[in-house]
């Protein structure tokens, strides 16, 4: 398939989803600039694209403005697990605040499509079940985890507000869970707690019964959603679910990441979280009519790559 060589930019590019999306644009040809202050992205997720001609590293914050000519602009970054994102709190309401400003005044200034990785997150604690886009969420701007939910709601509006004051072409894309080789080890996120605490062969928590449910999209198929969106038709700005919509309880990946690591862990009940959301899954019905997307790689193939990365990294350790 022959492409059109393009200038991308990627923010947040040495990160889980950016390394991934960093990989694939390479791999296509174009020159892909690489944007990452390592707050939580590493080098040793691109390194070893670091040798490639068509790809560029640049060590900065988004906080503070950039000036780069580009055709394509994907805005990843910003801090995306509850253990990080609280971490500092006010960092991360700037990453996304200012880091869409700065990012959409380049998008402006160079007319180049500019696409947002909004998250699931934005519609909160849903009262509504599978979340769809027109759903406008129900989010505590006072909470613990508001400076993400709020910070990324923000973005969205002023990615709208560009759009319609300024012609930008913009894309919008919210992301729900999505897992894969990569994922920070220790970011909180039950797959990769899960797998890291059945390969040590610690005891495996599950938080409540085990009875709530998440879906879980592999990595290589949200990329491909990103890659969609951004190439799709100028009149769908979105905004667009990018997720998997198939269920599975948490006490069903608790006994798959077992199952695959060959681990002698058990499993252990303790009393679920305060804020834990029961249920979260994507209506991703407008994903498949506008861009012909959905995810493709059941969980089985996607946690058995993802248990073949930890292994690696923690033999390293």
């Amino acid at each position: 398939m022959m492409h059109h060589e393009k200038r991308i930019l990627i923010t947040g590019g040495a990160g889980f989803l950016g390394s991934h999306l960093c990989e694939r644009l390479v791999k296509e040809g174009h020159d892909v600039l690489c944007l990452d202050n390592f707050f939580t992205g590493t080098k040793g997720n691109i390194r070893h694209l670091l040798g490639r001609p068509n790809f560029e590293l640049i060590r900065h914050d988004l906080v503070h403005p950039v000036f780069l000519e580009v055709d394509e602009i994907y805005n990843l970054a910003c801090p995306a697990s509850p253990v990080h994102y609280q971490y500092n709190p006010v960092k991360t309401v700037k990453t996304s605040v200012m880091g869409a400003i700065n990012m959409l005044g380049l998008a402006k200034r160079v007319k180049a499509r500019i696409l947002q990785a909004s998250t699931s997150e934005i519609y909160g604690n849903p009262v509504v079940h599978p979340q769809e886009e027109g759903y406008w969420g129900n989010v505590n701007p006072i909470g613990l985890r508001s400076c993400y939910d709020e910070g990324k709601r923000c973005a969205e509006t002023l990615f709208f507000d560009y759009h319609r004051q300024n012609g930008v072409n913009i894309k919008v894309v919210r992301i729900f869970n999505t897992y894969g080789p990569r994922m920070h080890p220790n970011d909180g996120r039950v797959v990769s707690n899960f797998i890291v605490q059945a390969l040590t062969g610690r005891e495996i928590t599950v938080y409540g019964d085990g009875s709530q449910t998440r879906s879980f999209c592999y990595v290589d198929d949200l990329v491909e959603g990103l890659v969609r969106m951004m190439n799709g038709p100028d009149d769908f700005p979105g905004p667009v679910n990018l997720g998997n919509p198939t269920e599975f309880t948490i006490l069903e990946l608790a006994e798959e990441a077992i199952r695959l690591t060959g681990s002698a862990s058990r499993i252990v009940f303790k009393p679920l979280p305060l804020d834990d959301p029961l249920q979260r899954r994507p209506d991703i019905t407008l994903a498949r009519k506008s861009l012909n997307w959905a995810p493709e790689t059941d969980l089985e193939t996607g946690l058995e790559r993802t248990v073949d990365y930890f292994r690696t990294v923690l033999q390293k350790t």
